[in-house]
């Protein structure tokens, strides 16, 4: 092969690659703003029973092609005690075998499924009226798209099946069994997709060109790296979250490690896992998520106890320093940086509050008087946070500046007065409506109790949308932002409706906790409501807004 030839064979490689970790995010983020809500609802749904949780995990990871977001999301949940960590590491083991299906869809090679999808995928997205329609069409593109990326990488490998020195690389990669697993976690962990690296592999493996050996080991060091993304993702989560996550990291890489070990030791044959090594290689990786999850699901309790015995929680020896402020009186002189530095100090106020909306339902639960004092400090924080912010902005905007840093500062102001309302509704409204049904020691029916739930979880995805937007300035972002408020507007009426029904049928819960229902439904609109705010700016610069509301596309 000649220099040119080498040259052009990389760029392949690397454009096929880049096209194949790209379409499979295209077809995520499709799923994620089509279905989000759902996957989320289901996924709480699922605590009655760990078969359960397996199984709505692996549904949800073969939607949103992810096991990674999947564990993001069971994460939220663990952290605001809505769903148990022992049932968050059953949906976590189900959403690895979600993970694993997918790879098996994706190898499906047929003709027409790439003319077709792209053709019904671009109708959808261009025409479609609803927003998730145009979603769908997301998600049949990047599906195409997968499929166009595999094609791109059988094709430019395939001179490279005669080669020498490939042949010797890959044939050292079969016999050298730990390098070939650190190569599949690190390549997963780098590309943070292992669908994407399992599908690369695999490819290579069907076009001749890797040993099965080596891609055995591969793409069990893949499931390696795959948990190892969602423990880097979240360090910051609190100890429960990172109990569960840290658990299936060691149930899902350590058993990857230990049964490489055992093939490698015993010689044991794939033979009966497919007439093909390509098709051998992606069942293993099947039937090792399944028999990992079904080993495990018994001895949850006791690996969580275990995880809580060795994860001790933080003893709070503090930072010397506490927290700096990001508001830099030097930067005022510097309008562009004085206004990145007051948009930091925002989104501190946004997480604050997110904190706060995360605690308060496990409030309503049970009342713990240490949780409602420090909802109480995250409000007082948020309200001194924005009597700074308030001064900085004052003073910067006695300088000169122009029309767009003039607009993004009176913006920031604003965005800074709902979010003090947001986290003065959930301090004030949402922990006295709390105390009264500790004091009152009365309860919602098990429906309004669902209700309020599944309310508070939607509520709860729209900040941290919002959270997202601050950071991004994504403008399909913000018209989502826009869209689930108008949709949270339609539910919290909805759902008034339907508590009235139970008044009508006398149902006594519903009489004894009508006014708490009604209020806490109503509480967390305005939530939602303050944090929507967040999208306004950006539509507006961009025309997409009209007065009272988004315009139409």
């Amino acid at each position: 092969m000649d220099e040119p030839n080498i040259v052009l064979f990389f760029l392949n490689i690397a454009g096929a690659a880049g096209l194949l970790i790209w379409s499979v995010r295209l077809v995520r983020t499709g799923v994620e703003r089509a279905f989000s809500v759902q996957l989320r609802l289901w996924l709480r749904r699922s605590a009655n029973s760990r078969l359960l949780a397996a199984g709505m995990g692996a549904v949800s990871a073969t939607m949103l092609q992810s096991a990674t977001a999947v564990a993001i999301m069971v994460s939220n949940f663990v952290s605001s005690g809505t769903v148990a960590a022992v049932v968050g590491l059953a949906i976590l083991l189900g959403a690895d075998i979600g993970s694993a299906i997918v790879v098996q869809v994706l190898t499906v090679r047929q003709a027409f499924l790439i003319p077709v999808l792209l053709l019904v995928g671009a109708l959808l997205f261009l025409r479609g009226r609803q927003r998730r329609t145009r979603q769908i069409g997301r998600v049949l593109i990047g599906l195409a798209l997968v499929f166009v990326s595999l094609d791109m990488i059988r094709f430019a490998t395939a001179p490279l099946v005669e080669s020498p020195g490939t042949a010797s690389l890959m044939a050292y990669l079969g016999r050298d069994a730990v390098t070939a697993f650190l190569v599949g976690a690190i390549f997963a962990w780098l590309v943070h997709s292992s669908v994407a690296a399992i599908l690369l592999f695999v490819t290579l493996v069907s076009q001749g060109l890797m040993p099965q050996s080596a891609a055995v080991a591969m793409v069990l060091g893949a499931n390696l790296g795959s948990s190892v993304i969602a423990f880097v993702l979240t360090l910051s989560a609190p100890i429960e979250a990172r109990r569960m996550i840290v658990s299936n990291l060691f149930v899902r890489g350590g058993g990857a490690a230990l049964f490489l070990t055992l093939l490698s030791v015993f010689a044991i044959p794939l033979t009966y896992l497919g007439a093909s090594e390509a098709q051998r290689v992606l069942n293993l990786h099947l039937v090792f998520n399944i028999g990992i999850a079904l080993l495990a699901l018994p001895f949850l309790a006791p690996m969580m106890r275990l995880a809580e015995v060795l994860m001790k929680p933080p003893r709070g020896a503090d930072n010397i320093l506490g927290r700096v402020s990001a508001l830099d009186t030097a930067a005022l002189t510097v309008p562009e940086r004085a206004l990145n530095c007051a948009t930091r100090e925002v989104f501190h106020m946004g997480e604050t509050i997110e904190a706060m909306l995360r605690s308060i339902h496990s409030l309503y639960q049970t009342w713990n008087d240490e949780l409602a004092v420090g909802i109480g400090a995250g409000e007082q924080s948020v309200r001194n946070l924005h009597f700074e912010t308030k001064l900085f902005l004052a003073k910067l905007n006695r300088g000169a500046l122009d029309d767009e840093q003039s607009s993004k500062s009176q913006a920031l102001s604003s965005l800074a007065v709902n979010l003090e309302a947001a986290a003065d509704t959930i301090s004030r409204n949402m922990i006295g409506l709390a105390r009264r049904l500790d004091l009152e020691a009365v309860q919602f029916s098990d429906a309004g109790a669902q209700e309020i739930a599944d309310f508070h979880d939607r509520v709860l995805g729209n900040v941290q949308l919002a959270l997202s937007v601050v950071m991004t300035l994504n403008p399909d972002a913000a018209r989502e932002l826009i869209a689930e408020k108008e949709a949270v507007r339609g539910i919290e009426q909805n759902l008034q409706r339907r508590h009235l029904g139970r008044l009508r049928e006398g149902l006594t819960e519903s009489i004894e906790t009508s006014n708490i229902h009604q209020e806490t439904l109503r509480a967390l609109k305005q939530v939602n409501t303050a944090f929507s705010m967040v999208a306004n700016p950006i539509l507006a610069e961009r025309g997409e807004l009209l007065e009272s509301r988004l315009l139409e596309r």
